[in-house]
């Protein structure tokens, strides 16, 4: 059988890249995922192993010690790691959304001092924008930034942090309103500053604390944290890019590469939903013959690996439109938001065709069944996605009356 999910037109590194991961996932992720879930522990050796492979440093440019790979490249080992647990493709999601910043925006000096350790994964990246009270809402964000001579004083507190506590590097969104005027556009007055700190939770460093992980429903391992800024000083060379005033920008930008990354996780997730529920139907004997060779089951399997095959498809062009340098908001948000639902619906079907043993916590479907909703929120809700999706068709589709 041909497997679900094939990407035509790869070269032959990107497809050893993907063996190699692809065989690291089934030997060393898959065995142990469910047991450190049910635990909810940070899976150190996993992690050791993803820094053995050089998957820190994947689309680092060569010229730090990366492997400068692309982004579609990513996205497929995102996939691949994703099918063995989630919350390991979180922890370098929000690394690479750090890197890609840097990568794009940051001085040479931030360049030069943060992205050959980043490649290592020596230094490990956070990136914050929520807030207790925010929401969707990016326009509303009130932690500040204060210019004091040679440094910044940043107060405010951050919600919702992936890496929170094992980074060591955290790209902060803050109000800046230094150089820009009274009635100034919000988005036009936030700097993205990259605050350093010691991994772990407390006070890190003086006038920033991370409090303890927030127990969650699902995407459980991954350290998901608050961030409180209490008179935080930073140099003034730590803001993104040298320049106030353009971190919304430079957030969107990487969120973009985020809601690939998210998309990419639906269709790992999904994939091994199908895996799951394919191999259990043909195991699982109901009215004397596998519950696979009944139509309904048979009918739901088409639907499943219908929906895993699309939804890898426009990750697939949502990232390769992005590597060409065009613009790719409208591909990024469509693929998230197809991704994310389809994701919801290919593990809920995987859950029903498990009958009640789906609902035993010896059953791996039962994890995924928890694990899938957080895809439905994570960098940007449906109603996010289709409000970006719905602006980019105007401008495309203007009427010309």
């Amino acid at each position: 059988m041909t497997r679900l999910a094939r990407t035509a037109g790869l070269s032959d590194v990107q497809q050893e890249i993907l063996s190699t991961v692809r065989d690291f996932v089934d030997k060393e992720i898959i065995p142990v995922a469910t047991q450190l879930e049910h635990r909810d522990e940070y899976p150190t050796e996993i992690v050791d192993g993803l820094k053995e492979l050089g998957l820190f440093g994947l689309m680092i440019p060569e010229e730090y010690g990366g492997l400068g790979e692309s982004l579609l490249t990513y996205a497929l080992c995102v996939e691949e790691i994703a099918r063995g647990w989630m919350s390991v493709s979180g922890i370098i999601n929000t690394h690479f959304i750090v890197a890609y910043m840097l990568k794009q925006h940051g001085t040479q000096e931030q360049k030069d001092t943060f992205l050959p350790r980043m490649a290592l994964g020596e230094v490990r990246g956070a990136f914050s924008m929520s807030e207790p009270a925010l929401g969707s809402d990016v326009s509303a964000i009130s932690s500040k930034g204060v210019r004091d001579g040679e440094e910044y004083v940043l107060d405010g507190q951050k919600m919702w942090l992936t890496n929170g506590g094992t980074s060591s590097l955290v790209a902060v969104l803050c109000r800046s309103d230094e150089g820009h005027p009274e009635g100034t556009a919000p988005h036009k007055s936030m700097t993205t500053f990259l605050v350093e700190k010691e991994p772990g939770f407390g006070e890190v460093r003086p006038g920033l604390t991370i409090p303890g992980k927030i127990d969650k429903m699902g995407y459980k391992g991954v350290d998901t944290t608050e961030l409180i800024m209490d008179g935080l000083r930073i140099p003034a060379n730590r803001v993104l890019g040298g320049t106030t005033g353009r971190g919304f920008y430079q957030m969107m930008d990487g969120v973009e590469v985020g809601r690939v990354n998210v998309a990419a996780r639906g269709c790992g997730v999904a994939q091994r939903a199908f895996e799951l529920g394919v191999s259990y139907a043909q195991q699982r004997q109901t009215f004397g013959k596998p519950i696979a060779q009944h139509q309904a089951i048979q009918f739901k399997l088409a639907e499943m690996a219908t929906k895993v095959e699309a939804a890898h498809a426009m990750m697939v062009n949502a990232a390769r439109k992005k590597d060409s340098g065009e613009r790719n908001d409208l591909e990024a948000g469509m693929a998230k938001y197809l991704a994310s639902e389809y994701c919801k619906e290919v593990v809920e079907d995987a859950f029903r065709i498990h009958g009640g043993y789906g609902f035993s916590k010896e059953y791996e479907i039962e994890r995924l069944y928890r694990e899938a909703p957080m895809l439905l929120i994570g960098e940007g809700t449906a109603e996010i996605q289709k409000m970006i999706i719905g602006r980019r068709l105007l401008e495309e589709y203007r009427f010309q009356g």
